[in-house]
């Protein structure tokens, strides 16, 4: 009897219905100094709630689940994937707040990822002597590809062999998380 009683009685353990992997497509990244992350942190459920009211005015049917701080800035969790007018809702509420740098606080974003790519095929040298991720930049901004790609690190060149005058450029870009700027760019 005690064993009857003792026991889950046939309960099954709980299972986990999903998990992400990498970067969720319902966080609003909002790049601000770390005083208005406090202030903000501080009270998060009285502008999770202004932040839900704005965007139940807009007649969105996005909710803010809740707010939490980054070493950049606070991040906004969200029930469903955002779209640009409630990104913007979002920014022209953190705008109105009273006691916040208006000059400090960045427009929200998506996360993104980095996609790392390279160029093979240059040349090592040129007319100005030895390829410089200055001069290597100068082409990628000039570049119709290249056009509103952001550069996440340094370019890297090297030599693809000692004997060769070939070389090779990584460039690491930011990217959406559907990786649309590198699918425009690979193989062109």
């Amino acid at each position: 009897m005690l064993k009857v009683k003792n026991s889950n009685g046939g309960m099954k353990k709980p299972k986990i219905n999903m998990t992400t992997r990498g970067q969720s497509r319902r966080k609003v990244i909002i790049p601000m100094t770390r005083a208005n992350t406090e202030l903000i942190v501080n009270s998060a459920h009285i502008h999770t709630t202004n932040i839900n009211k704005c965007l139940k005015n807009s007649n969105s049917n996005i909710v803010a689940d809740f707010i939490h701080f980054n070493t950049n800035g606070i991040i906004i969790m969200t029930n469903k994937p955002v779209s640009n007018l409630n990104l913007s809702t979002i920014e022209k509420y953190l705008k109105s707040m009273q006691n916040i740098t208006l000059e400090s606080i960045e427009s929200p974003c998506l996360p993104k990822s980095k996609s790392y790519m390279k160029i093979i095929g240059l040349s090592y040298l040129s007319e100005l002597g030895v390829l410089s991720p200055d001069y290597i930049k100068g082409v990628l901004a000039k570049s119709h590809l290249f056009k509103d790609v952001i550069l996440a690190l340094k370019l890297h060149i090297i030599k693809a062999s000692p004997k060769s005058d070939k070389a090779v450029v990584w460039v690491d870009i930011w990217d959406s998380q559907s990786s649309s700027c590198t699918k425009n760019i690979i193989n062109h």
